[in-house]
């Protein structure tokens, strides 16, 4: 059988860090050289129909929703985490069968060629769940990839939850994902709040598949550059020099 893939974009944030300009806009409307980053993220899945991309918008979701008509929308209100948001989406993507990706609205860096790469992986392998990882040696605040003895996936510690040995690790976890349909459901309705932000985090379900006996692996083909989000004026500036220096 045939297997097709939809999206989800998680594009549901306001951006407080960002707001220090004065602009009123959710934060995947700010722009870098001149074009929202959600316009970025959304050229490089362009190997999908529109039809098949879910936003899911939060934050001043009118003006999303006006930027990119094309694209259906799930609301996630009030916004209660990552694995909540993809919750939100589930109604949207109906009973569809085939493979999830879920990223992010606020990542522009990604590039097609590492999407499809991940989803080109996860098929291969006939993983339940196939996740993006990057090494860098930046202190930045992804959840970090754990690994047992012989180097196999196990789980993912979220930053703010991480203790200082595993502070330590260098493998991030770039928060973009592939799930085989059913088991991303099943994974999304045991979800529970236990930890620091008391949200409900995505970064939960792979271990929850890896229990119930399904196959997980990471895809290591994301640069550091291309795991860069936006969440600061800082790393605004940052995406948008990086963006630049492509175009040029």
């Amino acid at each position: 059988m045939e297997h097709t893939v939809k999206a989800a974009v998680l594009a549901a944030g306001k951006g407080t860090r960002l707001r220090t300009e004065g602009i009123d806009l959710p934060k995947v409307l700010r722009q870098a050289a001149g074009r929202p980053l959600l316009g970025y993220v959304l050229e490089e899945l362009s190997f999908l129909e529109a039809q098949d991309v879910v936003l899911v918008v939060g934050y001043e979701r009118e003006k999303v929703i006006a930027a990119f008509p094309q694209y259906s929308h799930a609301v996630q209100e009030p916004q209660k985490g990552t694995g909540h948001a993809v919750q939100c989406a589930r109604a949207a993507l109906g009973d569809f069968e085939g493979d999830i990706l879920v990223c992010y609205g606020d990542m522009p860096l990604m590039r097609r060629a590492t999407y499809e790469s991940l989803i080109h992986t996860h098929r291969q392998e006939g993983n339940d769940c196939t996740l993006l990882s990057a090494v860098s040696d930046e202190q930045l605040p992804y959840g970090r990839i754990i690994r047992d003895g012989e180097g196999r996936f196990t789980h993912i510690v979220e930053d703010k939850d991480c203790t200082p040995e595993e502070k330590k690790i260098r493998e991030l976890n770039v928060g973009v994902y592939v799930f085989r349909a059913a088991a991303l459901w099943e994974a999304i309705d045991q979800l529970k709040p236990n930890n620091a932000q008391g949200e409900y985090y995505l970064t939960d379900a792979p271990a929850y598949i890896l229990s119930k006996g399904g196959k997980v692996n990471a895809c290591p083909t994301c640069t550091p550059q291309e795991m860069l989000g936006v969440n600061t004026v800082e790393q605004l500036e940052q995406v948008e020099r990086i963006v630049q220096a492509r175009q040029a």
